[in-house]
């Protein structure tokens, strides 16, 4: 029998909370997640379900959904929560594809597209953050799928709201930027970027294209308070943003920060009934939710 010394045990990463039956679900539809996958590739192509890990890759592969990530699929940012691969200028280049905007559009003519969602890593290493790629890419959806609704879910463009407007001239459908989590954890989650740089990302797209809805997503269990998530939708608010997606952090890798809490399902419809009595179009709040997940029936229930 071998020991561990005491310093090693001590020096490990403390296990968090066990998972709950809630949070308990199976892989299925192994065949159609095949298939898909093999046709992004052939097209070299990232989504940010495969890029994040998301538990609900099976079920939305299934039916025909994906979240296309442009701009590569190396990332020039850190944040805890996140397991996209990290990349860092100086040492490295992730030149864009030229082709990728088109493959995207094709591919998503393949998949027959009623809802077309495309995400982004962030790239601080381009003058413009990728925004120019990012407007070409649903223009180019737009041409292959005239009749499809088309949500963007952009990073912060580090505050450049030159490069916002770029996205949004481009004609999307829905403009969506996740604030993540409440703002005295931005430090710890999102180190590179600034709570109030989001909201005004937010505020400012719906200031520039009105007819445009706005969307942002929030996890919880990293650690705040009923009353700090509460605060941040009324945030939101006062930001014009028309609907707010809630889902339970789920520490992707070992690398990425520990879940602090898994929130029950009834406190996710508490959160639900808080932010439609303050205003929002749409609440779609529960365990399993991603900021992209089941997007169409969302866009669709918060125009009505």
């Amino acid at each position: 029998m071998s020991f561990v010394p005491l310093e090693e045990l001590a020096a490990r990463p403390k296990p968090g909370p066990r998972l709950p039956e809630w949070l308990r679900k199976g892989a299925t539809h192994f065949e159609s997640v095949h298939l898909l996958k093999r046709d992004l590739r052939k097209l070299h192509l990232h989504t940010v379900c495969e890029s994040a890990r998301c538990p609900n890759i099976h079920e939305c592969f299934h039916r025909g959904a994906a979240t296309f990530m442009i701009l590569g699929n190396l990332c020039t940012r850190g944040c805890g929560f996140c397991s996209v691969p990290k990349f860092s200028p100086s040492k490295q280049d992730s030149p864009l594809d030229p082709l990728e905007p088109a493959n995207v559009a094709e591919m998503a003519a393949q998949m027959n597209c009623r809802y077309v969602v495309i995400t982004s890593v962030n790239r601080d290493d381009l003058a413009d953050g990728g925004s120019q790629h990012f407007a070409q890419t649903v223009l180019e959806v737009r041409k292959a799928l005239p009749n499809a609704r088309i949500e963007v879910l952009t990073p912060d463009f580090d505050g450049n709201l030159d490069s916002v407007a770029r996205v949004l001239d481009a004609g999307p459908d829905v403009f969506n930027h996740n604030m993540e989590t409440i703002e005295p954890l931005y430090r710890r989650v999102r180190p590179q970027a600034g709570y109030q740089q989001s909201l005004d990302v937010l505020a400012f797209a719906r200031r520039h294209r009105p007819e445009v809805l706005t969307k942002s997503g929030l996890m919880v269990g990293l650690g705040e308070q009923p009353a700090q998530v509460e605060q941040l939708l009324r945030d939101l608010r006062q930001s014009d943003v028309h609907v707010a997606t809630i889902g339970q952090y789920l520490q992707p890798t070992r690398r990425n920060l520990p879940v602090a809490e898994y929130v029950t399902p009834e406190q996710f419809d508490r959160y639900r009934d808080y932010g439609m009595s303050i205003g929002f179009q749409m609440v779609f709040s529960g365990p399993f939710v991603r900021s992209s997940y089941m997007a169409d029936m969302v866009n669709e229930q918060a125009r009505q």
